[in-house]
């Protein structure tokens, strides 16, 4: 097993709203997931929450749906078992 660090299969902006698709695996097969993360910035450069107020909540409202949008149009191919 690597170490490397997996990209997520899309991400989702809305403004500074961001949403990252990833594919889990499990025993029962893949799935997606999705984070969401918001930028800001300060003095010491950009930065992200996990918080979200007032017209934040929009952006992350219509993040989420364009995240669910292109999961359901984007089905993962489940792998067939061999017999």
């Amino acid at each position: 097993m690597t170490n490397e660090k997996k990209a997520p299969v899309h991400t989702v902006r809305v403004g500074n709203v961001e949403a990252a698709i990833w594919v889990n695996d499990s025993k029962n097969g893949s799935f997606y997931s999705t984070t969401f993360s918001r930028k800001y910035r300060t003095d010491d450069g950009v930065k992200n929450s996990d918080s979200y107020s007032g017209d934040a909540l929009l952006r992350l409202a219509k993040a989420a749906d364009l995240a669910h949008t292109w999961t359901a149009e984007n089905p993962l191919v489940q792998k067939q078992e061999a017999a």
